[in-house]
């Protein structure tokens, strides 16, 4: 079937799908995304989803194109058109078209464009391998904390990763601490057997899943710690992965040279992903 798309208050063939060439997205990144997961037919994590999507748009002084409830209404109907069941769905919301101006323009109403696409959801812990990933230094701007849609940065070190054989760049500051990876946060399993992930700031993106995470890991009895964290501290951690929306939990296994541990995914990652994926299937609830 034809994948369907909402631009704007219409729904759309994906291949007819269309913006203003003046939209202030395509000109100037001013705009903020949300990829949200679905599976068995429901979002995980849609509210938090939908409190960050708020949020960066409060921070970039930008209205919401429609309140909470009919933006729920359109993120349900462009599953339900392309029958997604498991999957993904991608909005984005611009400032909107104008003429090109770096200022605010006034009285134009915010561009929304939602888009919804199918994926697997994996059976079971053991099946995501662990991955390799590179450290680089984070070039991006202060408020990584909005989830913009400027990424050219993030897109350069995927493409350094990808052109090096790994999976991931995991981005480093000027102290030498890991930030988080282009489109990952990242986590380290401390020699002293905390879960090590670093705190919120605006040097990252406040991951839901990394949100999530960390209250399963505290009603599990896991120990989760909020520091910063070095580089050279993660090639000697007993264990690493990475998180996200679209990876769940992917456990690192080589940072750079370094071999994490014994090379295969730890017991520990194995068992948080084991968590995540009970509570994304809706089997078991988050704890406050």
């Amino acid at each position: 079937m034809s994948r369907i798309a909402y631009v704007n208050g219409r729904y759309v063939p994906h291949m007819e799908a269309r913006v203003h060439i003046e939209d202030r997205g395509y000109q100037f990144a001013d705009g903020v995304y949300e990829v949200i997961a679905v599976v068995g037919g429901r979002l995980v994590d849609g509210e938090p989803h939908l409190d960050r999507l708020e949020r960066s748009l409060t921070e970039l002084d930008m209205a919401m194109p429609m309140a909470r409830r009919p933006l729920r209404v359109v993120l349900a109907e462009t599953m339900r058109r392309n029958s997604v069941h498991d999957g993904m769905i991608y909005l984005q919301i611009t400032r909107g078209a104008a003429r090109r101006d770096h200022a605010f323009p006034r009285g134009v109403r915010p561009a929304l464009v939602v888009t919804a696409r199918r994926a697997t959801m994996p059976p079971d812990p053991d099946a995501i391998p662990g991955a390799k990933v590179i450290t680089a230094p984070d070039i991006r701007w202060r408020r990584c904390d909005i989830k913009s849609v400027s990424l050219l940065p993030n897109v350069l070190a995927k493409q350094q990763a990808i052109e090096s054989g790994a999976y991931e760049t995991w981005m480093v500051d000027d102290d030498g601490h890991i930030t988080e990876g282009s489109s990952t946060n990242a986590w380290i399993l401390a020699r002293d057997g905390c879960v090590v992930t670093r705190p919120l700031d605006n040097a990252i993106l406040g991951g839901i899943t990394r949100q999530t995470l960390i209250r399963l890991a505290h009603g599990a009895g896991v120990d989760v710690v909020e520091r910063a964290f070095s580089v050279d501290e993660a090639k000697a951690a007993r264990e690493a992965f990475m998180t996200s929306t679209t990876n769940l939990l992917r456990p690192v296994t080589q940072i750079d040279d370094a071999v994490i541990g014994n090379g295969e995914p730890g017991e520990t990652s194995r068992r948080l992903l084991g968590l995540y994926l009970a509570y994304a299937r809706g089997e078991t609830e988050s704890c406050d």
